[in-house]
């Protein structure tokens, strides 16, 4: 009750819950977005990131469901979150509006993340997260990694790229211009979903996905219960696309957030275009 009360007053005053000069790192962080929560626990310095959003411990969404077990959970609710007392609030882009709004009324210092639409932005939230946290050798070093092995893994230039679907619940699409676009082509792929007019995503019609007649299938991995978005992926032109061509099924936790954490995606798919390979 005394902790409510104290988050009331404070709300009315506006008084700064837990403000740090931007120079010095920060002490006591929080992340209330899923893409922030994985970034802050590969660069976060020991005792430096205190909690984490309940998404983290989702397996079906989280990359690093393990090492979300060492943190506090939060629900992204403002309440919840000023009463950790943070110095720094990590949070995505679009999520979590209005409990952004209030604790920067509150004076907690937030910064937001915009999602990674390709490999190279990756590589800048890397880099912008682990300044934030003051953790720049940190990011370099992961940066680094990632860049060698994504090279181990890319595609070299001169081979053939079979052109593949990527298709998920509500028949939406991904293109080239996305980070799931990008982590196709560069595991050698050509993706169909360009080829038909989609650079960034849209539902494509199940007429242009058999028309189009690819040579590789991926799908999303469905959800737990009943949904009527995922029943077109047992569509019969889906099942037939299945059982004629290669395929895989990602979950969003292989490539929904920008970490080096999507090199595993593009290792599936490339060993899937290896065993596409004619016979020699």
């Amino acid at each position: 009750m005394r902790s409510a009360r104290a988050f009331l007053a404070a709300l009315c005053l506006g008084v700064p819950a837990a403000a740090q000069a931007q120079d010095a790192a920060p002490r006591r962080v929080v992340s209330i977005n899923l893409c922030t929560d994985q970034l802050a626990m590969m660069l976060a310095a020991p005792g430096q990131l205190h909690s984490v959003s309940m998404l983290a411990t989702d397996p079906r969404s989280s990359a690093m469901v393990e090492e979300a077990q060492a943190y506090d959970i939060n629900h992204a609710l403002a309440e919840e979150v000023w009463l950790m007392q943070p110095d720094l609030v990590l949070a995505g882009q679009y999520s979590s509006l209005a409990a952004v709004a209030m604790l920067r009324r509150l004076g907690v210092r937030v910064a937001q993340i915009a999602p990674a639409n390709s490999l190279e932005e990756v590589r800048d939230h890397i880099a912008e997260v682990g300044t934030l946290l003051h953790r720049e050798a940190k990011a370099e070093a992961l940066t680094a990694q990632f860049d060698a092995d994504l090279a181990a893994l890319r595609a070299p230039a001169g081979d053939a790229r079979p052109r593949a679907a990527l298709y998920y619940a509500n028949g939406y699409t991904t293109g080239d211009q996305t980070l799931a676009g990008q982590i196709l082509a560069a595991a050698g792929f050509a993706n169909v979903a360009a080829e038909a007019g989609f650079p960034y995503g849209g539902p494509m019609p199940l007429e242009l996905l058999a028309m189009a007649e690819p040579d590789a299938l991926i799908t999303s991995r469905a959800y737990p219960g009943g949904s009527r978005s995922e029943e077109i992926l047992e569509h019969p032109v889906v099942e037939r696309l299945r059982d004629a061509v290669p395929g895989a099924i990602m979950s969003d936790a292989d490539w929904i957030c920008g970490t080096p954490k999507v090199l595993g995606a593009m290792k599936k798919l490339t060993d899937m275009r290896e065993r596409m390979r004619p016979a020699q």
